[in-house]
């Protein structure tokens, strides 16, 4: 079965990506046909360049060579960087977002759009309408990038530098602003 073959590849694979400084990020393993479609998805905080994922792909490609008595049959590797349509899900997703637009979906409440500045362990600083709210992870459904075609105001990024050396310095993530209302 496939997922419970991504389940046992995963630790394989992720030693293979962090060897050249990557985060797994994702692992699939799909049937086409006769073959597996084994899908890498890696990603860090310097980004994802082309020529460090053609690295991390033969990275990958000689783990599982070393490994084959897990993937019986032939397989097709494909190793990638996540899109920008990739939900933010996990607090490095929310860090990786510094200072981007994201449309933040709460499990309660309406749908809004905020700048995401520092990242927490468990919660992220976003300005949004104007003001900076701290979003615990766990309040959110549903979190993605926005694309945007001009650069942020300055006024913007510079509020939320503020607030993260405010941040840095309480150590911690609450403080001055409220919550995000449920």
């Amino acid at each position: 079965m496939p997922n419970d073959l991504a389940r046992r590849l995963e630790p394989i694979v992720a030693d293979a990506v962090s060897t050249v400084g990557f985060d797994l990020d994702a692992l699939e393993v799909q049937q086409a046909g006769r073959r597996k479609l084994v899908k890498v998805t890696v990603d860090s905080d310097d980004g994802v360049e082309v020529d460090k994922l053609a690295h991390a792909n033969r990275a990958v490609s000689a783990a599982l060579d070393d490994h084959d008595h897990l993937i019986v049959g032939s397989y097709e590797l494909e190793v990638t960087s996540p899109g920008l349509s990739r939900p933010l899900t996990q607090q490095r997703h929310w860090r990786r977002a510094r200072f981007r637009l994201v449309r933040i979906t709460p499990k309660d409440g309406d749908e809004y759009v905020g700048r995401v500045g520092h990242a927490g362990e468990k919660s992220a600083r976003v300005l949004a309408d104007g003001r900076i709210r701290d979003v615990s992870y766990a309040s959110v459904s549903k979190a993605v990038v926005e694309i945007e075609f001009k650069q942020p105001r300055a006024e913007e990024l510079k509020q939320l530098e503020a607030d993260e050396a405010d941040v840095v310095e309480q150590g911690h993530t609450g403080g001055k602003t409220k919550e995000d209302p449920k």
